[in-house]
């Protein structure tokens, strides 16, 4: 990796989930790395920023200055526009870009064991598990994260998305929406679901049969039709389920009990006919579908089931994802969650869903290109899963500049959800929403906090427990 340590690294948007862990990841090598980020200008998060300082990053303005050498590689992800200063000044200088997934892919790949975390929902739990079971199991492994891994936050890592290890394992999730998963070359390729986001049915059916073809064993998730349909004929694999509902099933969960906040299983494995008892932390048959792709993970990495299950007893969660902010003294609960597609919302809903308790749920779409792609889906995910006495409240959805169409907004999304069948108010400021969810919140609400691409809604849950 030497190569790594020739040059210096510049990232536009050195702040964002993808970007982060991987500067983390990339200066733990000994990679010499600077960065930018337009949320850092416009004073949000702070508090992370001066984190990246702390540990030796060298943070400038977003206005082209931090570009000064044609030997810095200039590593930007596929959102940045080519009018960013910094894409502007590289080009008069002739630096080498790299995409996000392209350094990330070329990390990967040098590690001899790369476990590739893919699909639709679930990637970054699921990242986490993995990553947990592997560093108990002793294998020191690389991890790349879009979220932050609560077993591994420390005071001298409050963000922490990364893991940086000498044991020749890296895992990480991978991305489909820009089509960068080809770039991946796996030991391990787990494909955890494949449902509508940012492309077809079609592209992502091609995309994942792909990934799953190139690995050298693969995990698939049979309960889930679209992905158990892409496994390969003649790829070794390990498949999961939550029910046992195939005989050629490698470990399934049996038994299952669910709580407000955890959910508890037998995890058994068909090979050898053994069975595990599994806590989690962590609530809903989605997490133990998680869980199970894990422990399928490690298995085929070579670290037995019962280590792995041992190891998910002490997984914490990760940082918005079905985060408990906490109970306000009248008893309203807050959520902080990651939901955003169609599958996730689902997910999420399901969870709270399966308890007594009205639901209130903010969400803010994390776009306006993704609110035109998956819109209508979304409504009917709200109309659907959400009852009488449920509300779902909109704003504006993110926005932090460039020249996105704007024209069609939130607004469209409370219509469907109201012709479905459902309750929803459109409230475009985003501080006016926590004014009307205090109004309407009283005595065991389950209020959620939905959305990406936005750190500020850790904050702003935490304001509104603080409200309510």
């Amino acid at each position: 990796m030497s190569e790594l340590t020739q040059h210096p690294w510049f990232f536009c948007g050195i702040g964002g989930s993808g970007m982060l862990p991987l500067a983390l990841i990339l200066k733990g090598k000994g990679a010499a790395v600077s960065g930018s980020d337009r949320s850092r200008d416009q004073g949000r998060t702070p508090e992370k920023f001066a984190w990246l300082e702390s540990l030796g990053f060298t943070l400038l303005p977003q206005d082209g200055s931090g570009i000064t050498s044609a030997d810095q590689v200039l590593v930007a992800s596929a959102a940045v526009e080519d009018t960013v200063p910094e894409m502007v000044r590289a080009r008069e200088l002739g630096c080498a870009r790299l995409s996000r997934a392209e350094l990330l892919a070329r990390l990967f790949n040098a590690d001899p064991c790369g476990i590739a975390i893919g699909g639709t929902s679930g990637k970054s739990t699921v990242t986490g598990m993995t990553g947990w079971i592997m560093t108990q199991a002793g294998r020191d492994p690389t991890i790349m994260n879009g979220a932050v891994m609560k077993n591994f936050v420390s005071a001298d890592a409050p963000f922490a998305s990364a893991r940086v290890g000498q044991g020749g394992v890296f895992v990480s999730e991978v991305d489909e929406s820009d089509g960068s998963i080809a770039l991946y070359r796996p030991k391990v390729a787990v494909l955890l679901n494949v449902s509508l986001d940012h492309k077809s049915m079609d592209e992502l059916r091609a995309l994942f049969s792909d990934f799953l073809g190139m690995s050298d064993i693969c995990v698939v998730n049979l309960d889930d039709p679209e992905a158990a349909a892409l496994m390969p004929e003649f790829t070794p694999h390990v498949t999961y389920g939550v029910t046992n509902h195939e005989a050629q099933i490698g470990v399934f969960a049996d038994t299952i009990m669910e709580g407000p906040l955890l959910i508890s299983a037998t995890v058994i494995d068909r090979r050898d006919g053994y069975a595990h008892p599994l806590v989690l932390d962590v609530p809903g048959r989605h997490n133990l579908s998680n869980a199970l792709a894990a422990i399928a993970a490690a298995c085929a990495a070579g670290v037995p089931v019962r280590e792995a299950v041992d190891a998910l007893s002490t997984f914490k969660g990760l940082a918005r994802r079905f985060d408990v902010v906490g109970t306000s003294a009248s008893g309203i609960t807050v959520i902080d969650d990651f939901g955003h597609n169609p599958e996730k919302c689902a997910a999420t809903l399901a969870t709270l869903k399966a308890h007594p308790g009205r639901v209130i749920a903010l969400f803010q779409p994390h776009g306006y290109g993704p609110l035109r792609q998956m819109g209508r889906e979304l409504a009917q995910v709200f109309a659907r899963m959400l009852g009488p006495d449920d509300v779902t409240i909109l704003c504006d959805p993110v926005y932090f500049g460039g020249t996105v169409d704007r024209s069609e907004g939130s607004e469209r999304i409370v219509k469907l959800i109201a012709e479905g069948g459902g309750h929803a108010e459109y409230v475009p400021a985003r501080d006016a929403c926590a004014a009307r969810i205090a109004q309407l919140a009283r005595p065991g609400d389950r209020v959620v906090v939905m959305g990406a691409r936005d750190d500020t809604l850790s904050q702003f849950a935490r304001d509104l427990l603080a409200r309510v």
